[in-house]
């Protein structure tokens, strides 16, 4: 199921994977670079209704609108917010989730939003070759149990160069940024995926 959301930043679309017993929600969006297309949000789409948890595919408006460019940070974040009411609709509690670029928002918004914990997918950590531009006051400044799911190998901050913190970690080992991983890994893409699914819904039933 698909939803039109108006927001101030334009028009959001929300596509629903319903549980059928649902205890929580994951609200979860995309990166700067890509769409809900992506390997790690449609696994987590396909794997959590199973699990009681509703997942709630968000794009953002400026993906809706097929531009190729994400705008500002505060632009995200009033996209995010506008779509937050359609999301908590439901009246369980919203993980507040996204890769990328969509895991700063989920950061920088999860307490202002109410959200009851926040999923960061490929936690950008700083750009690419540059370590000490980094991002982590917003990861840590979430408020809320969090839980970071980083490739092994991913140049936005591997899992070693995080802080220690308030908020849990997941390897993939030997993931890029986006969770693909080479040919010649010890472990498979389907595995990598089985990684990510398994540890989340590990992690969301010590939400509700």
């Amino acid at each position: 199921m698909t939803e039109i959301i108006e927001t101030d930043a334009g028009t959001a679309r929300i596509t629903w994977h319903r549980a059928k017993q649902a205890r929580l929600v994951l609200a979860v969006s995309h990166g700067a670079g890509g769409g809900i297309e992506a390997r790690d949000l449609q696994a987590l789409a396909a794997a959590l209704p199973a699990h009681g948890v509703t997942v709630a595919l968000v794009e953002q408006p400026w993906r809706v609108a097929g531009k190729k460019v994400a705008p500002a940070p505060k632009t995200l974040d009033v996209g995010w917010r506008g779509i937050w009411q359609a999301v908590a609709k439901p009246g369980l509690p919203v993980v507040s989730g996204g890769r990328s670029a969509g895991a700063r928002v989920a950061c920088r918004t999860a307490t202002e939003l109410g959200a009851a914990a926040v999923l960061a997918l490929s936690f950008p950590l700083h750009p690419p070759g540059k370590p000490e531009k980094s991002r982590a006051a917003e990861l840590l400044g979430a408020g809320v149990p969090t839980l970071v799911v980083q490739g092994g190998n991913d140049p936005f901050g591997k899992p070693a160069e995080f802080p220690a913190g308030g908020f849990g970690l997941v390897e993939v080992p030997y993931a890029d940024h986006g969770f693909a991983v080479p040919k010649r890994a010890e472990i498979g893409q389907e595995e990598a995926l089985e990684i990510i699914t398994g540890r989340v819904v590990e992690w969301t039933r010590t939400l509700g």
